[in-house]
């Protein structure tokens, strides 16, 4: 059987997606831009943002690099969005 290609987002994925994107944009950067100091493509940065991917520890660490933030400061977006 064909999986469906609409699947529903995890909420905490669109949690964290919305703290990349809100910080993102706190610091006047485009998609492109985040995506050049992380080293990953503008295209997964939509991805993240959108909540469509799982992304991966070492990737959640070069995201917070790139926006200046910490790591807890993410997951503390990521609790209060999801209380």
């Amino acid at each position: 059987m064909q999986k469906s290609k609409r699947r529903r987002k995890d909420p905490i994925l669109q949690a964290l997606g919305h703290a990349i994107r809100e910080r993102r944009l706190e610091l006047g950067l485009s998609q492109e831009m985040l995506g050049q100091t992380a080293e990953l493509h503008r295209t997964y940065i939509t991805d993240v943002e959108g909540g469509a991917r799982n992304i991966s520890f070492l990737t959640l660490l070069k995201l917070a690099e790139a926006l200046k933030c910490s790591l807890t400061y993410l997951m503390i977006k990521i609790e209060e969005a999801t209380k």
